[in-house]
C-alpha cells in the first residue's frame, strides 16, 4: 500500500457538480425578472463569452487589475448581451444575483460517493487539501455543501496565482499540507489539468472518470476512478 500522507481534490465535477446547466441556470433567473431566454442560446453565449474572457484574462484576471468578481460580472453580462438582453439595468441586476446565487448549495449537489469517500479518508487518517481552478467563493461553496470540515486547506487558482496544470500550484499544496510530492495523491477529473499534472509535480494521481464518458488520453486502469468509491481500493493496491 502506498505511504500517502495527503490526499489534494479538484471539486467542479469531481465531489461537486452544477444541479442545472448554466444555460438553464441563467435562463432561470432571467425569468424571474420578466425576460425571456432561450437557455441553449444562453448556453452557447456562455461557453463563447468564457472562452474569450479566460484567454484574456486568464485564473479571473490575476495580475491584470482585476477581481475575480468583477471578471465573472463581465463574463456573466456579456452572455446575456450576446443573447440579445441590451437592459444595462436588468444585466447589471442578473449579473449580481447569479454571482450570488453560484455560492450557494442550491446551485451545486454532491457527485455520488463524495460524502462518503471524504469521511472514510479522513477517519483513515489522511490530510486533505483542495487544489481548484476556482475563485474565493470556493469556501463559501465547500461550506454550504457541508464539505469545508475535510480539508486542512482550500487552495484556489486566484488565491495561489497559478492555475493547474502549472506545477507550482502543486508545489504550494504540499507546503501547506506538509508532504513530499511522493507521500501526495491528487484526485480530479481533468486529465491535463489534474491527472497528468499533478504526475508532472511528483505526486500520484487518480482520474475519476465516469462510466459513458468519452474515453480519451490512456490512463493505466488502476488509475481511473469509475466512482469515487472506488478511491481507498486504487490506494491499497499501488
Amino acid at each position: 500500500m502506498l505511504r500517502l500522507r495527503l490526499l489534494t481534490w479538484d471539486v467542479k465535477d469531481t465531489l461537486l457538480r452544477l444541479r442545472q446547466s448554466v444555460g438553464q441556470s441563467y435562463a432561470a433567473e432571467a425569468r424571474a425578472q420578466g425576460l425571456q431566454v432561450q437557455p441553449e442560446a444562453l448556453g452557447r453565449s456562455f461557453r463563447e463569452v468564457y472562452g474569450a474572457q479566460s484567454r484574456r484574462f486568464p485564473n479571473y484576471g490575476h495580475g491584470q487589475g482585476l477581481s475575480s468578481r468583477q471578471w465573472w460580472l463581465d463574463v456573466i453580462k456579456q452572455s446575456f448581451r450576446l443573447s440579445g438582453v441590451q437592459d444595462e439595468a436588468a444585466l447589471t441586476k442578473l449579473a449580481e444575483k447569479l454571482y450570488r446565487d453560484y455560492r450557494s448549495s442550491n446551485t451545486w449537489e454532491l457527485l455520488p460517493g463524495a460524502a462518503e469517500t471524504l469521511s472514510r479518508c479522513r477517519q483513515l487518517g489522511f490530510r486533505m487539501g483542495v487544489v481548484s481552478n476556482f475563485d474565493r467563493r470556493l469556501e463559501d461553496i465547500l461550506s454550504h455543501c457541508n464539505l469545508r470540515h475535510h480539508f486542512e486547506f482550500v487552495l484556489t487558482s486566484e488565491a495561489a496565482g497559478f492555475a493547474k496544470p502549472d506545477g507550482r500550484i502543486f508545489e504550494q499544496a504540499l507546503r501547506l499540507g506538509g508532504a513530499r510530492p511522493e507521500q501526495a495523491a491528487h484526485i480530479g477529473d481533468d486529465y491535463s489539468r489534474d491527472y497528468r499534472a499533478a504526475r508532472a509535480a511528483g505526486m500520484h494521481s487518480f482520474l475519476l472518470r465516469a462510466a459513458g464518458q468519452a474515453e480519451g488520453p490512456q490512463v493505466p486502469p488502476e488509475h481511473v476512478l469509475p466512482t469515487l468509491s472506488h478511491l481507498l481500493a486504487r490506494i491499497e493496491k499501488e
